[in-house]
């Protein structure tokens, strides 16, 4: 099987451009490529797409990784200074603005990460050394990618991020969602304090909002619910609501915390073991693990005498193993649905946890 094919940042290309833009300055005319180095040691010679004077563009390649970035022209265009002076950036088209905290950028910056804006920096002091210099960064159809990305609820509004820590794109990399996560997260303790509520999908988001009057936060950790809670661990959050459909909220009662499926199953080995913890027979628990989906055994389960007792059984378990994660340093609240947005089961310290999350909203 041939190998996948690593591609390069937005911080590169942003990198890049601005040097492209300092060297037709300064030289004259518009490089037909720029030779770039990548953190890592990689070197790269990229094209430069030349726009309105002293405007350079670098295509984003991100090799064989799917990303919602991959061929977009990130442009740069460099005001240099009289003087010394340090080097400030601008969003042009297409580049967000931070407007909440707990991201690594403050308040009402362009949404260009640290390291990129370290990479820029660089480029254009190899070339203008102590000089001031404003570096705006552009991305012509910017605002329509972010869209498609996690960015509104980040609190970047008018664009896109420029990123990337290493230079690299690697591909099929989780690293960009997990970090999209672990902002948000960060974000919601600087905001909003010790109380959130993750959920699995929208229909914890949805139920929780129609529930709560005065709503807190949500995350959305989808599968990474394992990763989250230690992210919510080292912010030293104190309180959690959890919810969410019970085909996937289930799975920590079997100590599984990555919720994809194409990873780990368990929800039948999980309701027929609770199933028989709660006096079902041979026979009920062989139609249980006989059914194909979730769906398919909650609606058998249903028609038997202990189905709420199960569903509470495994509620309390995967419960019990989110505190063990986070070495009970924080009060959680767990709430099972079905696909439907009704409570399955839910634990008795959502009362307690519901209040103090609205509190903090």
């Amino acid at each position: 099987m041939k190998p996948l094919r690593e591609g390069y940042t937005t911080g590169v290309c942003a990198a890049a451009a601005a040097l492209a833009s300092v060297l037709w300055q300064t030289a004259g005319t518009c490089p037909e490529r720029i030779a770039y180095t990548l953190p890592s040691g990689k070197p790269l010679s990229l094209a430069v797409e030349p726009q309105e004077a002293p405007i350079c563009g670098i295509r984003k390649d991100a090799g064989d990784d799917p990303d919602q970035t991959n061929g977009c022209l990130v442009c740069a265009k460099v005001k240099i200074g009289t003087t010394d002076g340090a080097v400030t950036f601008q969003a042009g088209e297409g580049v967000g603005i931070v407007t909440k905290k707990g991201l690594r950028v403050p308040v009402g910056e362009p949404a260009i990460n640290p390291v990129p804006r370290t990479m820029i920096t660089e480029a254009v002091r190899s070339v203008i050394g102590t000089r001031s210099a404003i570096v705006i960064i552009s991305v012509p159809n910017g605002e329509q990618i972010a869209e498609r990305t996690f960015n509104g609820r980040l609190g970047i509004v008018g664009g896109i991020s420029i990123l990337g820590t290493t230079g690299v794109v690697r591909p099929m990399s989780e690293e960009a969602v997990r970090e999209s996560l672990r902002l948000e997260l960060s974000m919601c303790r600087a905001e909003y304090g010790t109380a959130c509520a993750l959920v699995t999908g929208y229909a914890g988001e949805t139920y929780l909002k129609k529930r709560y009057e005065h709503a807190g936060k949500i995350v959305l950790c989808s599968n990474y619910l394992g990763y989250l809670l230690d992210c919510a661990e080292e912010f030293g959050m104190q309180t959690l609501l959890l919810a969410g459909v019970a085909g996937k909220l289930m799975k920590p009662a079997a100590n599984i915390f990555y919720l994809h499926s194409h990873t780990a199953g368990g929800q039948r080995e999980i309701l027929c073991t609770h199933a028989a913890l709660a006096g079902a027979t041979t026979a009920q628990i062989q139609q249980l693990y006989a059914c194909n989906t979730t769906t398919e055994m909650q609606e058998l389960l249903a028609k038997m005498p202990f189905s709420d007792v199960v569903w509470q059984s495994i509620a309390e378990a995967a419960l019990e193993n989110c505190q063990k994660r986070t070495h009970g340093t924080m009060q959680i609240g767990l709430i099972l649905l079905d696909r439907t947005g009704t409570v399955l089961a839910e634990t008795e310290q959502v009362s307690q946890v519901g209040k103090a999350w609205c509190q903090d909203a």
